[in-house]
């Protein structure tokens, strides 16, 4: 069974989040921290499958003891768990490397978030995705705008080189889609999908699946 650490400044976060991972048998408690700087210490001591951690803690932050333990462990997974969904804080999540970002009011998505991040999926919660598309839509509209009707030029830039179907499993990136669902939508392999993804990943030069997502639904 994988091991999960939880990092958050209320003990009762650490404890409920410990119970529901526990209960469901999805995962052992490896320790529980209430600051960013203890967490990075107790990482040096006990290194995790999965990092649970808030952003705002007295002491160190989340993403400042992110960025320290992925640093230190460049294959750290680390899982922002948060009330906060500042687009600032979640740009800094995915420049540092996090394998995502999930709003804690979205608690049903905590332990399918913690099981994509031990497969090695990087998971974005909806209402992140539907924040980034709001503030990314109106920073790009003016480009949109001058795609013209036929939209053609929407792909100009990192996605222009894709084929239809690569777009296509794109899309469905961006919704929020692991591979097992896209490869059901598309009629596909799971390989295929894993394929096309690494493609994609190739072609755009971007580094992981969530900044793709990101960058994704700047365009749309």
């Amino acid at each position: 069974m994988m091991r999960v650490a939880i990092v958050d400044d209320d003990p009762i976060v650490c404890s409920s989040l410990s119970t529901i991972l526990k209960a469901t048998g999805t995962a052992d408690i490896a320790w529980t921290a209430y600051d960013g700087e203890t967490s990075v210490g107790q990482y040096e001591e006990d290194n995790p499958d999965v990092l649970l951690i808030d952003v705002q803690m007295p002491v160190m932050d989340g993403l400042a003891a992110s960025r320290k333990i992925i640093d230190a462990h460049p294959n750290a997974k680390i899982l922002i768990l948060t009330t906060f969904a500042d687009e600032s804080y979640i740009a800094e999540a995915l420049e540092i490397g996090t394998k995502g970002y999930l709003i804690k009011q979205d608690v049903s998505s905590v332990i399918p978030a913690v099981q994509s991040v031990m497969a090695g999926q990087v998971v974005m919660g909806a209402q992140v995705l539907r924040k980034l598309h709001v503030n990314k839509a109106s920073q790009t509209q003016r480009h949109v705008s001058q795609a013209g009707d036929n939209g053609e030029n929407r792909f100009s830039g990192r996605f222009a080189n894709l084929t239809e179907r690569e777009r296509d499993v794109m899309q469905l990136v961006a919704e929020g889609y692991d591979n097992r669902e896209i490869a059901a939508k598309l009629f596909l392999s799971e390989g295929t999908v894993r394929n096309r993804i690494s493609d994609i990943l190739a072609k755009t030069n971007v580094t992981n699946r969530t900044k793709l997502a990101v960058e994704w639904l700047a365009c749309q």
